[in-house]
């Protein structure tokens, strides 16, 4: 074969493949066209920064339906808010154990095993994350499983400008942190409404991968109001935007320029960026900064109901035109929901006038009502709707019910417990013992899940919820708790900090 037919043919082939990329961006250019025109609504200086559109190319006639297809350009955007993102880090110590051999005894004399003493030493460890500057006066925005329980951490601007930031306060359920830094006119970022973004739409993350600062990344929302595990109180943002540790903190940006979300998490087998990555939507966010710079701590309502989602199958059970609302399983005895006339089985469709999806839906929800306030629950029970007024508890910053609140005692775990039934005391051969029935934040951290019994803390038997919530108030280092699960026993740290 000649020369000039492999030429020839190789040019053949490269047409064939640019006339097939062709035809699947022009598919495309409706949807990113729609991208642009939502983004283009509220139009200011930093939108124009962004183009995506699907236009008729110069000179091609009217009805040629030929297009070009202009993918999003972030660049303008991220040379304007990239300043407004910050690294952190936080230094802590961490203790480990080790083995010392005398001077003279290697490790593989015979002696060795029986001269080894066990040693207890402390290194230092630094972890690194993002955030970004949400006020010119230095409040920053961040999670909480980045500065940990620090109560000082580093921030460093792209300016290269460091300072000593102070940890105004944190939040274990939404996984908020705000910081402080002692400066003035700082770059800040304009935030957006999650409201609006929807499935399909792009987004921008800036952050610090691996301590690589102002790393920027792009995708498109993959879904919303997702709920994970632990973590009932978030309606995370699902985006396939590579996130990778270091990115933790850092601002998830819409084609407008304004912070939607923060991102906080990825589904990963491996460590890293693997197509699945979940952000705090903004307001969320705010609302945890708002209520800790007014109050220290945040507030939030609670019901004091187990849920579970509304299946097809159960909605046709229950005379459901549709697997709508959030079911209610199981009912605190000594909750708010209990002492309104709620029961197991009932299906919430709606608060206070606004339709209930599912169950992380009620929870939000309820999370926003003030404590002691009265909702209106429209409830399907029996075939049929009912209005019921509940007076919201309140739930304290581990998931459990606050102290002030009539409800199952709190604990610092971030569980709801009960005590076992004579049956299933006979059943499990024990004579004490308390059931979980619902796990968030810390607890889910550590491993703890529905169903499991806790038989002690630290040695000491529990039998009641005071008693737990007793020994669990006293606790001023390292804990072991005794746990049961199914036929085996195991016991699980849990650090009071």
């Amino acid at each position: 074969m000649t020369a000039a037919k492999r030429g020839g043919e190789r040019g053949s082939a490269r047409k064939t493949v640019r006339a097939a990329i062709f035809v699947a961006l022009a598919s495309m250019g409706a949807g990113v066209a729609a991208s642009a025109a939502r983004a283009a609504v509220t139009d200011d200086a930093a939108a124009a920064t962004v183009a995506a559109v699907a236009a008729p190319s110069a000179g091609s006639g009217a009805g040629s339906g030929s297009a070009q297809i202009v993918l999003p350009n972030f660049a303008s955007l991220a040379k304007r808010y990239g300043p407004a993102v910050v690294n952190i880090s936080v230094t802590h110590e961490v203790t480990q154990m080790g083995v010392q051999l005398p001077p003279g005894i290697a490790p593989g004399n015979p002696l060795a095993p029986f001269l080894a003493r066990r040693v207890i030493g402390n290194r230092e460890e630094v972890s690194l994350g993002s955030g970004f500057i949400v006020s010119a006066d230095g409040y920053i925005l961040t999670n909480r499983h980045v500065v940990g329980d620090a109560s000082v951490v580093d921030v460093k601007l792209t300016d290269k400008r460091e300072f000593k930031g102070k940890v105004v306060g944190t939040d274990a359920l939404s996984d908020i942190a705000l910081i402080k830094i002692d400066a003035d006119d700082l770059p800040v970022v304009v935030t957006g409404k999650p409201q609006r973004v929807e499935v399909g739409d792009w987004v921008m993350a800036i952050g610090s991968p691996y301590g690589f600062a102002n790393t920027v990344t792009s995708g498109i929302v993959s879904a919303k109001s997702r709920s994970l595990p632990g973590e009932a109180y978030v309606p995370f943002i699902q985006t396939d935007v590579p996130i990778n540790p270091g990115n933790s903190g850092g601002p998830l940006f819409d084609l407008r320029g304004r912070v939607v979300a923060i991102n906080s998490m990825i589904f990963s087998k491996t460590g890293g960026y693997q197509g699945l990555s979940f952000a705090i939507p903004i307001d969320v966010a705010l609302d945890v900064k708002d209520q800790l710079l007014k109050t220290g701590h945040v507030s939030r309502g609670w019901l004091g109901v187990n849920l579970q989602e509304v299946s097809q199958a159960l909605a046709r059970s229950f005379g459901l035109d549709k697997p709508d609302g959030a079911l209610i399983s199981v009912v605190d005895p000594r909750g708010p929901a209990a002492k309104a006339g709620l029961q197991a089985g009932d299906v919430v469709l709606a608060v206070d006038g606004h339709d209930v999806d599912d169950s992380v839906d009620l929870l939000t929800t309820v999370a926003k009502i003030r404590p002691g306030q009265k909702a209106d629950l429209l409830v399907w029970r029996a075939g049929h709707g009912t209005h019921m007024s509940v007076a919201v508890g309140e739930l304290d910053s581990n998931g459990g019910a606050a102290t002030n609140a009539s409800a199952v005692p709190p604990t610092r775990l971030g569980i709801v417990v009960r005590p076992l039934s004579v049956a299933e005391q006979q059943r499990l051969g024990l004579d004490h013992g308390l059931l979980i029935e619902q796990v968030a934040g810390r607890a889910t951290r550590i491993g703890l899940k529905p169903g499991d019994i806790v038989l002690s803390v630290n040695g000491t038997p529990v039998a009641s919820l005071d008693q737990l919530a007793d020994e669990l108030r006293q606790l001023h280092d390292n804990a072991a708790l005794l746990i049961q699960r199914g036929n085996t026993r195991v016991y699980l740290p849990f650090d009071p900090a």
